[in-house]
């Protein structure tokens, strides 16, 4: 069996000195997608900043992408990011950069020299997304679901092994919600490992799949649809 590429045993997850969730126990295999659900405040944002070392991990057990969360170092943080691909819900892009620009950003930061490769892993990136001729576009210039697939294009643009996306939908509208949707099903049917925080029941009844739930400081498979 192959090694899982994120896994948690009795974790305890910390915000601020709070509990946000106890005795967490996950594993997630290369090239599945689960949901995480959950309430506003019930710990997914906590969960995934865990995930990518925003937050420590003290109590309990954590791998992710073969890095030891729990003795993770401060100068380790930036190598397991390149290892993931991060998606928000407020897309982070830079205001001032053109698409382009922004994802070229982010391959020079992460070690990048050369321009043609440059220049050729942006252009796939932006296919997977159906954003290839957006390049040339600021931000501003863009719809809310136009933001979205770029910011799911950055997330491709190393390779990652696992892709986090926190409420990638939040901020977007109903349909809109369902074209970002088919893009990130698309990538995981490629190959690509997603672990997805939402609260829009909607697209899991859309897009069944294997579903943890954060509710009073724990986290549990959801195993029957009427449990929603």
């Amino acid at each position: 069996m192959s090694k899982p590429i994120l896994k948690l045993n009795q974790a305890t997850i910390y915000q601020g000195g709070s509990v946000v969730l106890s005795n967490v126990n996950f594993e997630m295999q290369k090239g599945e997608f689960v949901y995480l659900i959950g309430k506003t405040g019930s710990g997914k944002s906590s969960f995934m900043k865990t995930l990518y070392g925003d937050l420590e991990l003290v109590e309990g057990e954590g791998q992710v992408v073969d890095f030891d969360l729990k003795t993770m170092k401060e100068n380790d943080i930036p190598f397991l990011r390149r290892k993931l691909g991060i998606v928000f819900q407020d897309f982070k892009l830079l205001p001032d950069r053109t698409v382009h620009g922004n994802l070229e950003f982010v391959l020079k930061a992460t070690g990048w020299k050369d321009k043609d490769k440059i220049n050729e892993r942006i252009e796939a990136v932006l296919d997977k997304v159906s954003m290839k001729t957006k390049g040339f576009k600021y931000p501003h210039e863009l719809s809310g679901g136009e933001q979205q697939r770029i910011a799911i294009a950055r997330a491709l643009l190393n390779d990652p092994e696992l892709i986090l996306a926190d409420e990638p939908t939040g901020n977007l509208d109903p349909q809109t919600s369902i074209e970002v949707m088919e893009v990130l099903q698309d990538i995981n049917k490629n190959g690509n490992t997603i672990l997805m925080a939402t609260h829009d029941y909607a697209l899991l009844l859309k897009y069944p799949s294997k579903t943890l739930k954060c509710e009073e400081n724990k986290v549990f498979e959801v195993v029957q649809r009427r449990t929603y």
